[in-house]
């Protein structure tokens, strides 16, 4: 028969390998690339890990790790993605504009976990509240908004207020996330026929548009066309008047050379300008040399007589007359 000395040395060496085994076991861990740990001294939070690699702690259950992942989550808001599959969720994305227009408005949230401790013990759960700071973001914003706005546009304004918005919501709850980037999905109208409806009144506001930048493209080619005329003209007329103040300028100094000529012999000059002046008014008129001593005129016609005589003879009195 075992005696109860031997039961309990045998007990006792049974819990010891037991305490041994765990505290082998449990005194170390190993923390990934993509992981951040948590330390926990009977359920205390004592100190975050975001160093990979191996690391040792006090065996279990005095100290325990939680471990959480580093990547970027998707929170999908008013749809679901699986297998392939998209499955839509109407009643939460439908809202109203601020022009007091319905639209349905889905859209993804990135996000990641900055805080281990605050995401595990801040809040009970944190994703669900994400999803509801998201609704209420995107809610307020496209409620703010133009229907215009919303469908055309204005969706990054409407991204990165929706992002503003819900990252100061995020941080009053003090949760450990934070909001990498929002992304509209779809901002759509309800039914076919309101659709087709905002499609024929965008159609025509481009067409407007488009009409307005050709009829500025128009003026303002025919502005510098315009400007281009109005430049010449007055460089012509730049030009002119320069012209008209420098002949003005010789006639005045021609004028004083006459005056001073006129001065020392009066009677010359008196005749220089008369002959001068009939060169000027009278330069292709036959001169003719009459006599009329009765009742017949007589005439000695000169051009004829210079157009027979001889070459040498004209240039030689042209010379003499020079």
């Amino acid at each position: 028969m075992v005696s109860l000395k031997k039961i309990y040395v045998t007990g006792g060496i049974v819990v010891l390998a037991i305490i041994l085994g765990l505290s082998a076991f449990t005194t170390w861990y190993t923390v990934d690339e993509s992981e951040q740990a948590v330390i926990l001294t009977f359920g205390k939070v004592e100190e975050g890990i975001s160093e990979p690699g191996l690391h040792f702690k006090l065996p279990w259950p005095i100290q325990s790790v939680e471990k959480l992942s580093k990547e970027t989550f998707s929170l999908q808001f008013g749809y679901e993605e699986k297998n392939g599959e998209i499955v839509e969720f109407p009643d939460e994305t439908k809202m109203i504009t601020g022009d007091e227009n319905i639209v349905l408005a889905d859209l993804v949230v990135q996000w990641k976990i900055t805080d281990p401790a605050k995401y595990l013990y801040n809040a009970d759960n944190p994703r669900e509240i994400l999803y509801d700071s998201t609704s209420a973001s995107v809610r307020s914003i496209i409620g703010s908004s133009k229907i215009d706005d919303a469908l055309t546009s204005g969706k990054a304004v409407i991204e990165a207020d929706v992002r503003d918005l819900l990252s100061s919501l995020i941080e009053k709850y003090d949760m450990g996330v934070s909001v990498v980037g929002v992304k509209l999905q779809d901002v759509e109208l309800p039914n076919q026929e309101v659709r087709k409806a905002f499609t024929d009144v965008t159609d025509a506001r481009e067409t407007m548009n488009t009409k307005i930048n050709e009829a500025k493209k128009y003026r303002n080619q025919k502005m510098n066309e315009a400007q281009g005329e109005k430049d010449a003209l007055i460089s012509r007329a730049e030009g002119e008047k320069a012209a008209r103040i420098e002949r003005a300028r010789g006639d005045v100094a021609v004028f004083n050379k006459l005056y001073v000529e006129y001065k020392s012999n009066p009677e010359i000059t008196r005749q220089r300008l008369i002959l001068e002046t009939l060169e000027q008014v009278l330069p292709g008129t036959e001169i003719y040399i009459m006599n009329d001593e009765g009742n017949t005129m007589k005439y000695f016609p000169i051009r004829p007589l210079e157009a027979d005589k001889p070459k040498s003879e004209k240039e030689g009195s042209e010379k003499d007359n020079g």
